[in-house]
């Protein structure tokens, strides 16, 4: 996939059209968002064009004094890789800025899209543009009449409520990963490289990989799971992940870790980049009375992952 990142004004060389391109933020690529990329897809098809996307960076709530976001479902690298595996050409990443954002809804078309070379524009039924957020679907379809066909993407429900990168947030929050699955159309993923930890679980018979994230991920709910991770030449393993404080063992910065044992295997995977997908939550973190007892937790958790994983 060919990934062009551009600012207001464009300049005279970024590579342009003939494109059918999927807008918005996309944060999470979920289904919702994959529905707005195929009816892209299907556009570039009409149009003998490249299937594309546009996206924007940084989120547009922290330049308009919004909120600030921390955290992502999809930091920018992650949701480059999700376009890529969905088939998309071309990913224009526009710098969002106040320059950009004070962008009347006409000089949006006419001064962004138009010199790209759109053929097509697929967006959610709840995409806004322009200066104030005034411009929407409709005026899309409006402003692009004789250039470009603009299509809208129908809400996606899932038992009763749309879709939607916050919802997945609040079930992250949760830890209800199960549910979040149902949403994205995959398992939820951190992906992060292996560090140094003190290896204290190698001792208690469940070496654990400590895992440093590199981008700025939104993590779940604080909490033991079943996973699956991957690294390297296509390598899959089954495990679990602990997210949080380990509070049976005296920790004195309490600093929060995630640290995943992968069953079966017994590796050296310092420096590695690993991609942990996340199944089930087993249950909370907890203090044990002893590490025996954490011993006992630790094996009926696995013999539970072990359960689970199979039925995948």
């Amino acid at each position: 996939m060919e990934t062009i990142h551009i600012s207001y004004p464009l300049r005279e060389e970024v590579p342009s059209g003939p494109v059918a391109l999927a807008i918005g933020y996309f944060d999470g690529v979920h289904r919702g968002h994959q529905s707005v990329i195929e009816q892209a897809r299907r556009l570039a098809e009409e149009t003998d064009a490249k299937t594309g996307v546009m996206t924007f960076h940084p989120h547009p709530r922290e330049v308009l004094g919004k909120g600030k976001m921390s955290h992502y479902l999809t930091p920018l690298p992650e949701k480059l890789r999700q376009f890529a595996d969905l088939g998309v050409d071309r990913t224009y990443v526009v710098r969002f800025d106040k320059e950009f954002a004070g962008l009347s809804k006409e000089d949006f078309v006419e001064r962004v899209l138009l010199p790209l070379g759109v053929t097509g524009m697929a967006c959610g039924f709840n995409f806004s543009f322009g200066r104030g957020a005034a411009g929407k679907p409709a005026d899309l379809r409006q402003l692009g009449e004789g250039h470009f066909q603009a299509v809208v993407a129908p809400p996606i429900d899932l038992e009763g409520q749309p879709m939607s990168s916050s919802r997945l947030r609040r079930l992250l929050d949760a830890g209800k990963v199960e549910e979040a699955t149902k949403i994205l159309g995959r398992p939820y993923s951190l992906r992060g490289r292996v560090e140094k930890g003190d290896q204290r679980g190698r001792t208690i018979g469940y070496p654990t990989a400590n895992l440093s994230l590199e981008e700025p991920y939104t993590v779940p709910l604080e909490g033991v799971y079943a996973v699956k991770v991957t690294w390297g030449e296509n390598q899959v393993a089954e495990g679990m992940m602990n997210i949080g404080h380990r509070p049976t063992f005296k920790n004195p910065t309490a600093q929060r870790t995630l640290e995943v044992h992968l069953f079966d295997r017994d590796i050296d995977l310092y420096g590695e980049e690993l991609i942990v997908h996340f199944h089930h939550r087993l249950r909370e973190e907890k203090r044990f009375g002893s590490v025996a007892d954490l011993i006992d937790q630790l094996q009926r958790d696995e013999r539970d992952a072990r359960v689970l994983l199979e039925r995948k």
